[in-house]
């Protein structure tokens, strides 16, 4: 691979390179809140899941995303790394050198910022997507003045030859290394004991074990980090690599012969470290996990259980949160509302359009959107749970077998299921898929699964029309979803890329484990925060664009913030698109509007909503009986009484077309702007037939 491979690497699918990365510390020198400026760089190396994220974040403190499956880390992440301790104090070292053999007690005890990177996962330093080739890129084809300073290799304990193996590739190097060992439980578990000293022995270089989950054994890191660094004597001593290891090595070009041999000298001292540094009891246990994999990924009873799992979630967030949404409701709709009102006529702006704006348009529009974060935050919990408990994986494989029966690649589930929590990281983590038709392919698809943006939208219909099945209505949709991406599929491949194979999905299914709560609410937290910072940005912004509109008179001779909201600019804009809609049974032009709105984000279409009916009429600003009425009375009339059908058929639509315009800003980034234009065109075709079909043959039927 060529010295520029860490621009080729996030070179775009037409051909135009993106920004590059040319080396770690070039990558890494951001500003102070992302990385210690001049600070030494650490680089965080491993398998997919092995924990290097959740270490990750408990040495910076930072909130990248964090799960127990594989492919959670697509891209570099960066942070600070405080490796500091007060001068003199004791430090708890879990250290099992032989005693007086490794001068642990010659720590240095200066405060030391270094700047931490999370390299994407990859089990070699041969890549097979363009995510592992950056991380070669950053770790091997770079110039030694730009590589990091020290690389720190995550390895699983409980799978260590499969881990070491790129251990075994960098230690050819000239890098500084050293082993940080997870999973040493679930090793003990499957009956195998690693002896740290002796692993450490073997490979030359220091070997530590830890614990991130659970915060154990990162002082023991940081003191052999601040060791390596600052040139102290290593723990243990570093060992040469052997003179025939070393010829090898020192070849450019190898020929098959030479490479082979090289991959044969890797092998056998990967088994003889394994051999010298873990015990076995000699026993293949049966393990728990092992028990329950029989069962939930089973060919039948995988996919019954996974729905079930499913069914049970949106049950709980529905029902649970409840009361907590109607709590946030009288909070904005009474209180805030009158409070703002009050303030503002105290400074003679009651009755202006600073008190629209404010009352009608932000209190209203953005307070509507976050009664449901109780209901995202339940949602976000029990996901992060089944994360962390090593049952997402499981997921995986069961919904796997299906995708590959219809020729969808295997690997491309990973990003696939990351839509359903927000379709914009799902589009970037297609880049780890080895393929460009399959990046591409998979990149169309992930906006038809449906992300937590559309929930609350599902959620104030089916409590508005369906109230004792709000959940399961949810549930369904997200079935749909899974049925789109299933037959868009494969109609694509059928068409365009008909003779692309199918791939096997190839991952580790991590053991079951109890949920942490400093994990789980880690998780909750980030990905609560994009919620809100969701509502508290572009939610705004479309709130403040669509009151403004409402606010501009057309025709008559009503002055600003005066005329009926179907006069305003808004309303005569939203008539104008209404028609496209009526064979679908919502042509009512206050839905016709919120489906428009809805292309900034799809939180924007409750907020639209909220605003609309509030202008309409004052005194029920914010209520939210009186907005689900208003919603009932808008289908009713539109549907010509079939409002059933007509609720399925904007459903659908709402789930089918465009989820919002950063996952276009990040489609045409990933895989250019004619196939974003082309997604885009057959977004808006399925879901306008789709909800045509439905409507149509429901009015037929009910």
């Amino acid at each position: 691979m060529s010295p520029k491979v860490a621009e080729d690497a996030v070179r775009d699918l037409s051909g135009h390179s993106r920004k590059p990365v040319l080396s770690a510390k070039a990558c890494c020198a951001d500003g102070p809140d992302e990385a210690a400026t001049g600070a030494p760089v650490v680089a965080l190396a491993g398998a997919p899941n092995v924990g290097k994220s959740t270490l990750f974040n408990l040495l910076t403190g930072a909130r990248v995303s964090m799960g127990n499956w594989p492919g959670t880390t697509v891209s570099v992440s960066r942070g600070v790394w405080h490796t500091r301790h007060t001068a003199g104090a004791p430090v708890e070292v879990d250290c099992d050198c032989p005693e007086g053999e490794c001068g642990c007690d010659h720590i240095a005890d200066h405060d030391r910022d270094l700047t931490l990177i999370d390299l994407p996962g990859a089990y070699s330093v041969d890549p097979m997507s363009p995510d592992e080739a950056l991380t070669r890129a950053l770790l091997v084809d770079c110039p030694p003045s730009e590589a990091p300073d020290l690389v720190v290799v995550v390895a699983d304990a409980a799978h260590l030859a499969r881990s070491l193996y790129l251990v075994a590739q960098l230690r050819e190097l000239p890098l500084r290394i050293i082993v940080a060992l997870t999973m040493v439980d679930v090793a003990r578990r499957h009956g195998i004991d690693v002896d740290t000293w002796a692993l450490s022995e073997g490979l030359g270089v220091p070997v530590v074990a830890l614990d991130p989950r659970r915060r154990h054994g990162d002082q023991t890191l940081a003191m052999a980090v601040r060791r390596e660094l600052d040139d102290l004597p290593p723990c243990p001593r570093e060992i040469a690599l052997d003179e025939e290891m070393a010829a090898v090595v020192a070849s450019e070009d190898l020929d098959d012969d030479a490479e082979m041999a090289r991959e044969d000298e890797r092998f056998s001292f990967i088994e003889s470290v394994v051999a010298s540094g873990t015990t076995s009891s000699g026993q293949d246990r049966r393990t728990l996990s092992d028990r329950i994999d029989r069962w939930v990924t089973h060919k039948v009873f995988g996919p019954l259980i996974f729905a079930a799992v499913m069914w049970v979630v949106f049950q709980i967030t529905t029902t649970v949160a409840a009361p907590f949404q109607d709590w946030l409701d009288g909070l904005f709709s009474g209180p805030v509302s009158e409070w703002t009102h009050t303030g503002l006529s105290a400074i003679r702006l009651g009755d202006t359009w600073v008190d629209g704006l404010l009352v009608n348009g932000v209190i209203v529009g953005v307070g509507t959107v976050l009664t449901f974060a109780p209901l995202m935050a339940l949602m976000f919990i029990l996901l992060a749970i089944l994360e962390d408990s090593g049952y997402m994986a499981r997921a995986a494989v069961v919904t796997d077998r299906m995708m590959r029966t219809i020729g969808l690649p295997g690997r491309a589930f990973i990003p696939l299921i990351v839509g359903f929590g927000c379709n914009v990281p799902a589009i970037s983590a297609t880049r780890a898929l080895p393929q460009a038709r399959q990046r591409i392919l998979t990149a169309l698809l992930v906006p038809f699964t449906s992300c937590t943006a559309r929930l609350t939208v599902y959620v104030m219909l089916a409590a508005t029309f369906f109230p004792r099945m709000a959940g399961t209505v949810c549930f369904i949709m997200y079935l749909v979803s899974i049925l789109l991406v299933v037959v868009v599929g494969l109609l694509l491949r059928k068409t365009l890329w008909r003779t692309m194979g199918s791939e096997p999905l190839v991952l580790d299914l991590p053991p079951y484990q109890v949920p942490t709560a400093r994990l789980t609410a880690a998780v909750t937290w980030m990905r609560l925060k994009g919620f809100l910072r969701t509502a508290s940005g572009i939610i705004v912004v479309a709130v403040a664009a669509v009151w403004l509109l409402q606010s501009i008179p057309v025709g008559g001779h009503a002055g600003f913030g005066e005329a009926a909201p179907e006069d305003s600019a808004f309303g005569v804009g939203a008539r104008a698109v209404a028609p496209v809609f009526e064979p679908a049974g919502f042509g009512s032009w206050q839905t016709s509007s919120a489906l428009v709105v809805g292309f900034v984000a799809k939180e924007a279409v409750v907020s639209s909503w909220a605003q609309t009916y509030a202008v309409a009429d004052p005194e029920e600003t914010g209520q939210q009986e009186p907005l689900q009425q208003k919603i009932t009375q808008s289908f009713e009339q539109s549907s010509g009484g079939h409002t059933y059908p007509a609720v399925w058929a904007f459903l659908f639509f709402l789930l089918s077309y465009t989820p919002c315009v950063a996952t276009l800003a990040t489609q045409k980034r990933e895989i250019g702007l004619g196939w974003t234009l082309f997604g885009l065109s057959m977004q808006l075709a399925i879901a306008w037939i789709g909800a045509v079909a439905i409507f149509q043959i429901g009015s037929l039927l009910w």
